[in-house]
């Protein structure tokens, strides 16, 4: 399409429904892998620590390269980034499935995160390019319920398709799915993305990205293998090289005249009481998402459709919740924050209770996981949102885009220590203690979070429902 032309109606909607499938990739990359995890272990005859791995690579390359990939697209246009981006995700989503032991995975996993990071970011522009404003509200309107469905759907595909064993792939056809998706995708946008002129002024700095990933990488990696009680030197120089890495990204942003997150941000009490409540909070519920399925499956012997059915309620919770919270964010602000947390608590807490001692009947679970569902739905829109209430509209954009990150990070941090502990306490005391061990440090974290409150502004940032 040539360059500055506005898009035809028909074509409009094609391009809104490129993007959302690329949007819908990056969850099912994210979600499947909650399902897939133990039988992805199984065949590979990996150790269980690999497990947590499987979500965190790919979301702590997602969260690390998030800004990158945006300023790329705003150095070199986005239709070419986002091109460029969705090629890598596929050709890694390919390396997935073809993946023969544990480092190949996981370096398969960082990679895919890694162009995701390329190709989410170009999403927003594309569309704010090819619609005129006053359809933008109805287009933006439908990304909600459409990636609502797809919370839901990706777990249960995942599950049919590792029922179904196609021509005896297993798991791995849990990843080709995205391959083909990908592939197919890729062809349509090459022939209906608009172009629109690119900023040869825009800033562009790899090294804090690659820093921050590196770090993170090998802070988490030992973490992950001393967790399961048996620390050694590896392990802990592993921690030390990463804080080291990490301190190098302290200090090139500290210095930076273009730093990838805005340092005058962080000079906002309330922007970064509400940064470190909704990173917790975030990594609370990856791993509780995480820990829930490895339960389900190996605690309880269920199979990966019946966890997937089984899991359902939370994210017809979240949907519930979401489609409510959204009228009510202007109006009660960090109140709904609050209610959220308290509902995530009560749920975690009447879990643990069920599960507590002799176990229980997996379906005694539903009430628990959809109440948990509903305090997830109340807080995933309105904690970011109560976050940018005091955040001046020239800071806005830099502030959203930090937030996007770090909740990409707190979600790898989440899914990957929270699962660690869970496999800690499987080798020593079993299943029904593990998950209780996980749940107890949910709800440590939302008491904390609840506790820190106060310290948020109180009312959500203007239109940010």
């Amino acid at each position: 399409m040539p360059e500055n032309t506005c898009p035809r109606p028909l074509i409009r909607w094609w391009i809104f429904a490129t993007v959302l499938v690329a949007d819908v990739l990056d969850l099912l990359s994210t979600t499947i892998t909650n399902i897939a995890a133990p039988s992805i272990v199984h065949d590979l005859h990996a150790p269980a620590d690999l497990a947590p791995w499987l979500g965190a690579a790919y979301a702590l390359a997602l969260g690390s390269a998030l800004v990158l990939g945006a300023r790329l697209g705003d150095r070199y246009g986005t239709r070419r980034i986002f091109l460029i981006g969705l090629l890598g995700f596929t050709a890694a989503s390919l390396g997935c499935a073809m993946a023969t032991g544990a480092i190949t995975i996981v370096s398969a996993r960082v990679t895919q995160g890694a162009f995701g990071a390329l190709l989410i970011p170009q999403g927003f522009s594309i569309v704010l390019a090819a619609f005129p404003r006053d359809e933008l509200g109805k287009v933006f309107g439908l990304f909600g319920p459409l990636m609502g469905a797809s919370s839901i759907s990706g777990p249960v595909l995942a599950g049919l398709l590792l029922r179904a064993d196609p021509w005896g792939l297993g798991w791995r056809s849990v990843f080709l799915v995205n391959a083909v998706l990908g592939a197919a995708l890729l062809a349509v946008a090459g022939r209906i993305l608009p172009r629109r002129p690119a900023s040869r002024e825009a800033a562009v700095a790899p090294l804090p990205s690659i820093l921050l990933m590196l770090g993170l990488l090998a802070v988490l990696g030992g973490l992950i293998s001393g967790g399961n009680g048996h620390w050694g030197v590896r392990d802990i120089g592993l921690i030390g090289i990463g804080a080291v890495v990490l301190a190098a990204f302290a200090v090139h942003q500290t210095h930076h005249p273009d730093p990838l997150l805005a340092r005058a941000l962080f000079r906002s009490r309330s922007f970064v009481a509400g940064l470190v409540v909704g990173s917790v909070f975030f990594a609370a519920t990856a791993g509780l998402l995480y820990v829930t399925s490895l339960y389900l499956q190996e605690g309880r012997g269920l199979g990966a459709l019946a966890t997937a059915g089984a899991m359902a309620p939370m994210s017809l919770g979240i949907i519930v919740a979401s489609f409510t919270a959204r009228g009510l964010i202007e109006s009660l602000g960090r109140r709904l924050v609050a209610t959220g947390l308290t509902l995530v608590g009560a749920g975690a807490l009447a879990f643990l209770l069920t599960v507590h001692g002799e176990p229980a009947r997996y379906w005694l679970l539903t009430l628990p996981l959809f109440v948990c569902g509903l305090g997830m739905g109340c807080c995933f829109g309105s904690v970011f949102a109560v976050t940018l209430g005091d955040v001046t509209p020239e800071q806005a954009g830099s502030a959203s885009g930090t937030l996007n990150a770090v909740q990409q990070l707190a979600n790898s941090a989440g899914s990957a220590l929270i699962s660690t502990l869970y496999l800690a306490h499987t080798a020593g005391d079993g299943p029904g203690e593990a998950v209780t061990a996980s749940l107890v440090a949910v709800l440590a974290i939302v008491v904390v979070c609840l506790a820190c409150l106060p310290l948020l502004p109180a009312a959500a940032a203007p239109d940010s429902h």
